[in-house]
């Protein structure tokens, strides 16, 4: 199976030194440049590349077109129902993002795309719950049913815990607190949020830190919650801004009068 966008592969001394590399990029918002040490030679790098392609998108709202050249590339050379899968569950993925972020609605697009990759990754494969988690985003973010997405994070953690990805842990504890959140579930959602903060402090993801800081800081009381605000800030500011969406989150809140 080819690495994902989700995968935590280069984050052990074990790691082979040119993932190593790209995921030290990766995680520092540097998607271009990792990307740029892949060459497109393979399958698996054709779509390891358009999956960092594809994550920069979500994270910045820019780089589609490179993206789509990227996702085009991978799925010409992909030859196996697993590589076919895998490139489905990108485009599935980049469809969402453009749609989630007001691009273009490509709903319809996303939701083929995953339900081609569900047909061709095997129950059980690891991308299985790569698969899973993005249907679950789709559930809550476009179809708005939140119990959907519920059952699909589950099964995601399940098989990201099964194939030890901690890396997609991170985001299925992280949007499962999120729903329990919404449903008042506090203690939950502190647990799940905290959870998904360890686990990308202990992997040095960078990029995502200051969300799952931004997330605990929800679930928690004053002054906690302006100390984890304060600090994901920080860290937004330092990579420059990324990712976009989250300025929303840490914006104050506006004045009355």
């Amino acid at each position: 199976m080819a690495h994902t966008a989700m995968s935590g592969t280069g984050t052990t001394a074990d790691d082979d030194p040119l993932q190593t590399a790209v995921w030290r990029l990766r995680s520092r918002a540097c998607w271009a440049d990792a990307a740029a040490l892949l060459q497109p030679t393979s399958p698996a790098a054709a779509l390891q590349r358009a999956a960092l392609l594809v994550e920069r998108c979500l994270y910045t709202e820019r780089g589609w077109e490179e993206a789509e050249d990227a996702l085009r590339t991978a799925e010409a050379q992909a030859r196996t129902d697993d590589e076919r899968g895998a490139a489905a569950c990108e485009r599935g993925q980049l469809a969402y993002a453009a749609t989630l972020l007001g691009v273009r609605d490509r709903a319809d697009e996303a939701r083929a795309a995953l339900g081609r990759a569900a047909a061709l990754i095997a129950p059980g494969d690891p991308g299985r719950a790569l698969l899973d988690f993005r249907r679950g985003l789709l559930a809550e973010n476009l179809a708005r049913a939140p119990q959907a997405a519920r059952a699909a994070y589950r099964r995601a953690h399940a098989g990201a815990t099964a194939h030890g990805d901690p890396l997609l842990l991170s985001f299925t504890w992280r949007h499962l607190a999120g729903l329990a959140l919404r449903d008042g579930e506090l203690a939950e959602a502190r647990h799940g949020f905290a959870e998904s903060l360890r686990i990308r402090e202990e992997l040095g993801y960078l990029v995502g830190t200051a969300p799952a800081l931004a997330s605990l800081a929800d679930a928690e009381s004053e002054p906690e919650a302006s100390r984890l605000r304060a600090e994901a800030g920080r860290l937004f500011r330092l990579l420059g801004g990324v990712p976009t969406w989250l300025a929303r989150q840490l914006a104050p809140p506006a004045a009355t009068i």
